[in-house]
C-alpha cells in the first residue's frame, strides 16, 4: 500500500485545503522564480552573442523577445492555476 493511499484514507479531504493552498502558494512563487532565471539567461546569452558579431544584433534581439515572451507565457498560465487553486 503506497503512503499517499494510507493519508488520503486516515485524513479527512475537508482537512487537506490548507496544505493544497500552501502548495499552490509555494508552486505559483517556484514559477515565478524559474521565469526569471530563465529571462535572465536568455538576456545574457543575447548580449554576449551581440557582443560577438554585433551585425546579428536585430535578429538575436528578436528571437530573445519571443524566446522571453514564451516564459513568461507559461509561468502566467502556472501562477493563474496556481491562484485558481488558492481561492477556489
Amino acid at each position: 500500500m503506497s503512503m499517499l493511499s494510507i493519508l488520503t484514507q486516515a485524513v479527512n479531504p475537508v482537512d487537506l485545503a490548507p496544505l493544497a493552498k500552501m502548495g499552490a502558494a509555494l508552486g505559483a512563487g517556484i514559477a515565478a522564480i524559474g521565469a526569471a532565471f530563465g529571462i535572465g539567461n536568455i538576456g545574457k546569452a543575447a548580449l554576449e552573442s551581440i557582443a560577438r558579431q554585433p551585425e546579428a544584433a536585430g535578429d538575436i534581439r528578436s528571437n530573445m523577445i519571443v524566446s522571453a515572451a514564451l516564459i513568461e507565457g507559461v509561468c502566467f498560465f502556472a501562477v493563474v492555476v496556481c491562484l485558481l487553486i488558492i481561492f477556489k
